[in-house]
């Protein structure tokens, strides 16, 4: 694989599909040897990619992990951001994941998980709300 913005952003697409494949060890097929997860919100670093596998495939779900990616922003030969909302099903969430990335595979992940949180009152007069990223999506399809 050649490194160029391109690359980088479909190494990332790849990434998150083998993510939705529920199958965590096949992932490891795009990260690097020495491959580190950081959650800096919990103050959590995971290394090592036998280690990424077996935290995802013991990580409670109530059914298959889902992934729909937003958006992926690459920028340099090294660098990408992913937006990517997540579902089991019951819950989901979002996650903004920098990925930093060496000869065609990920070597770093730094992922924020942000909580959604119920818009102030006081400001209701000068904003509109936002549409769900699926109906955006289904309307956009359509």
């Amino acid at each position: 694989m050649t490194e160029d913005t391109n690359d980088i952003s479909v190494l990332v697409h790849e990434f998150w599909t083998l993510m939705g494949s529920n199958d965590f060890a096949s992932v490891q097929a795009v990260l690097g040897e020495q491959f580190m997860l950081e959650w800096p919100q919990s103050n959590e670093r995971i290394r090592g990619v036998a280690r990424f596998a077996q935290m995802n495939s013991e990580y409670p779900a109530q059914g298959p992990w889902r992934f729909t990616v937003n958006r992926v922003v690459a920028n340099t030969v090294s660098e990408a951001v992913s937006d990517v909302t997540v579902t089991d099903g019951s819950m989901t969430a979002r996650a903004v994941s920098f990925f930093s990335v060496e000869a065609g595979k990920i070597t770093r992940i730094v992922e924020y998980w942000p909580e959604s949180y119920a818009a102030p009152a006081n400001r209701a007069h000068l904003v509109e709300r936002i549409e769900q990223v699926t109906a955006y999506r289904q309307r956009c399809a359509s």
